[in-house]
């Protein structure tokens, strides 16, 4: 962000609370919290098995969850459900939730949900592909959601 939004005047960067801050150069008072994204993220299990996803954006062996953003005045529950029928065409109901997690590289805080669907895969606008996986053939990644992965492949043991 390089102007304000409030008055158009450049945005400068300042100490504010022993961090550095955007604000704006002019006088209307304008800061740049920079504040977390809040994303939603969903394991999706489909007949005892987990679906991963690969968005178009990124790269070709990689895979994830389904993964969203809130819109305005929707719960996080009702996120995750409207993002599992966008991208794969699915209902789905929550089964539970698995956990919050810091996703600093990207700026968010991803909200994770065990997600029960139901109905035929038919992927949407920006998903590559998918897989259907027994969760005993699911490997955690080290960042993002794989660290929701993990919790959830734990508790499942238990």
């Amino acid at each position: 962000m390089q102007f304000c939004p409030k008055c158009c005047n450049p945005l400068v960067a300042s100490q504010m609370d022993g961090k550095e801050r955007l604000v704006c150069s002019a006088t209307c008072g304008y800061v740049f919290w920079d504040n977390p994204v809040p994303v939603v993220a969903a394991i999706v299990e489909l007949d005892g098995s987990v679906i991963l996803v690969r968005n178009k954006t990124w790269p070709e062996k990689f895979l994830g969850l389904v993964t969203g953003f809130l819109e305005k005045g929707e719960t996080p529950e009702q996120a995750i459900q409207r993002e599992v029928k966008e991208e794969l065409g699915l209902e789905g109901g929550i089964a539970g939730f698995v956990g919050y997690y810091s996703f600093f590289q990207m700026n968010q805080i991803i909200l994770t949900f065990h997600v029960r669907a139901t109905g035929a895969v038919t992927l949407g606008d920006e998903i590559a592909e998918y897989k259907l996986l027994s969760p005993d053939r699911v490997r955690p990644w080290n960042f993002g959601t794989g660290l929701a992965v993990r919790d959830w492949l734990e508790k499942r043991k238990k």
